[in-house]
């Protein structure tokens, strides 16, 4: 048994198989995901887990170089945007249409869903490498 960072043994799996421009998503309980995208379904109550409760623990392990956000969290979610930043601030974000990362998250590994009651709290990761 894993004694720290993940424990969630999918979540672990997905990011231990990821490569280096992989993506893996992030998102609230209203997030659709496309038909053959891998649904990691973490979601238990309204808030249980918070959105960044996850990102927390995925980024124990997870090396990130890049982040997509809806463009949207900037006028309708500004906290979230703010605790997102503040648990990656070196890292680039890319702002797209929120249609648009519906749509991209059919290239991501796999989505975690949350319990995330917040608009436009859904983000992809891009993976970086550690070397």
């Amino acid at each position: 048994m894993k004694k720290t960072g993940i424990i969630n043994s999918e979540i672990s799996a997905v990011v231990a198989n990821m490569g280096h421009m992989d993506w893996l998503s992030i998102g609230d309980a209203g997030m659709p995901v496309p038909f053959g995208t891998k649904k990691i379904d973490l979601a238990l109550d309204k808030e249980l887990p918070s959105f960044i409760d996850v990102l927390k623990n995925v980024l124990k392990e997870m090396k990130v170089q890049k982040i997509y956000l809806a463009d949207e969290i900037k006028g309708q979610n500004p906290d979230q945007l703010a605790a997102i930043k503040e648990l990656l601030p070196d890292v680039e974000v890319a702002f797209v249409p929120h249609s648009q990362l519906k749509k991209d998250l059919a290239k991501t590994h796999a989505f975690i869903r949350t319990g995330e009651m917040t608009p436009y709290s859904n983000i992809i990761l891009e993976s970086g490498v550690t070397f």
